[in-house]
């Protein structure tokens, strides 16, 4: 069985080796940040899978949404727990956000985050471009800013200072 448990990961070494670089290609419209849709995700990385004799699920079982690949010998995971929510909506987003993040965390994809902070109560932090957009925007926009996103101590005190907040 470790043969063939290392012919897995050899295979899984070559996929990461020949995804690189995926790009993000969806914005966040608030933050203006790319993220990997999940759709793109998966029509780059399927192929390439595939081409290597491994196969992609993503079920949700128990609760848990989880990404499997599989070479149909044997298989490597990676899964999120659902959390408790009744709105069918927000539901939806949280399984879409957990299969990204799944399958992520198990290429090892490098990503930025998108509306998982919001799912997650976390604010996100400003980068150094997206606080340049944030000032040349309007005082509803800085308001929102202010609101919805972890700024430094110098962010706030320059978006207060240039809207008079």
């Amino acid at each position: 069985m470790a043969g063939t448990e290392n012919n897995l990961h050899e295979k899984l070494l070559k996929v990461q080796n020949e995804i690189g670089a995926i790009s993000k290609s969806a914005t966040n419209p608030f933050f203006k940040s790319k993220y990997f849709d999940i759709n793109v995700l998966i029509r780059e990385v399927l192929p390439i899978l595939n081409k290597h004799e491994l196969t992609l699920l993503q079920p949700i079982k128990d609760g848990e949404v989880c990404s499997v690949i599989s070479d149909g010998k044997n298989s490597i995971e990676s899964g999120v727990k659902l959390p408790e929510i009744n709105d069918p909506q927000k539901l939806g987003s949280a399984i879409t956000y957990f299969r990204r993040y799944t399958l992520q965390s198990l290429l090892s994809l490098q990503a930025e985050d998108d509306d998982g902070n919001m799912a997650s109560g976390m604010k996100p932090k400003l980068s150094s471009e997206q606080f340049e957009v944030v000032m040349k925007s309007d005082r509803q926009t800085a308001l929102k800013a202010i609101q919805k996103a972890d700024l430094s101590a110098d962010q706030l005190n320059k978006l207060k200072s240039k809207f008079n907040i």
